[in-house]
């Protein structure tokens, strides 16, 4: 482990990431540097997503989880390096990508139905009633089905609850077969119940079509059973590898920038400073990157929302090990 800029293994076990090795990469960073107005989010930033793995994407607000996922949908334009997703360079509307960006209360009063909602995504990413050919049917078909949602189709989404709502999100996303899933925060404001049914579920889906998820959260612990490995952002530094490799104290005090404590209590990871837990204390303060701006929801590879306001550094390797400045 090094502190030059350039990064070295964190001293995980072999074969700890087995599942990142050998897999096709689906998402590549090398030597990316992000800029968003004067602020540097990512600096010489180099990272690999495979074929299959669900990696979780957490860290302090604001450390750069909005806009490092924007600039993977190629809606901000790396200033150094390059972002392949399936080998190819980013660029807007991609459509190996599925996105659900961060979203808000505004579903809740929306009396459009949900197999509608589903569609609206596959008619142009516009809002309106919309007017689907057969193939997009079948394709909405497809979608509810594969999330457990066929029974929300002739519902309103005002009649439906956060995580049933959510369910028909991440059908949108799942519209056209994407390579890659960019859920952001997906579970703001749900409770522990809805929350680890939106976990499993994603993690079914992910294993049934073999995909990559990025699936950004406030906190480590609903996820800490489904994820393959994670990605921890804070104070322009990151860090990628297994839970255990990642969630320790040293390297959770560089990503902080202040001393960390990693608690373990009946199967649960507490990320404590100063005797607060600090990822509990982060969102009870937390507003969108944007700067505190609420949104309604619009599933588009072409728009996304949010800006980022801490710096980000993170440096990995091909081979799946774990990586730390």
């Amino acid at each position: 482990m090094t502190s030059t800029g350039r990064q070295a293994p964190a001293g995980g076990p072999p074969g700890a990431a087995t599942s990142a090795r050998g897999g096709t990469p689906v998402l590549e960073l090398e030597n990316v540097t992000l800029e968003l107005g004067e602020r540097t989010i990512l600096r010489d930033t180099s990272f690999v997503v495979n074929q299959g793995e669900f990696i979780g994407v957490l860290g302090p607000n604001g450390a750069g989880k909005t806009t490092l996922m924007r600039a993977v949908l190629g809606l901000v334009p790396a200033m150094g390096g390059s972002i392949r997703v399936l080998g190819q360079t980013v660029e807007r509307g991609n459509a190996s990508i599925g996105y659900m960006p961060q979203t808000r209360s505004a579903l809740a009063g929306r009396r459009v139905r949900g197999r509608d909602f589903v569609a609206m995504a596959a008619d142009g990413h516009r809002w309106g009633l919309p007017h689907a050919d057969a193939k997009t049917r079948a394709d909405v078909d497809r979608v509810l089905e594969l999330v457990g949602a066929t029974n929300l189709a002739k519902r309103p989404l005002s009649q439906l609850s956060g995580g049933e709502r959510q369910r028909l999100l991440l059908a949108q996303c799942l519209l056209g077969n994407p390579k890659l899933l960019l859920l952001d925060e997906p579970l703001i404001s749900l409770d522990p119940h809805h929350q680890k049914s939106v976990v499993e579920l994603v993690r079914r889906v992910q294993r049934e079509l073999g995909i990559a998820v990025l699936f950004s959260a406030h906190e480590l612990n609903p996820l800490l059973n489904s994820i393959d490995r994670v990605l921890y952002l804070g104070s322009g530094v990151a860090a990628l590898g297994t839970v255990d490799e990642v969630i320790t104290r040293p390297v959770l005090s560089r990503l902080y920038g202040s001393p960390i404590d990693v608690m373990r209590v009946n199967g649960r990871i507490f990320v404590m400073s100063g005797g607060v837990e600090v990822e509990k204390h982060d969102h009870e303060h937390e507003h969108d990157e944007d700067g505190g701006h609420t949104h309604s929801h619009d599933h588009s590879h072409d728009h996304g929302h949010g800006h980022s306001r801490k710096h980000s550094h993170s440096h990995g390797s091909r081979d799946g090990h774990t990586h730390d400045v």
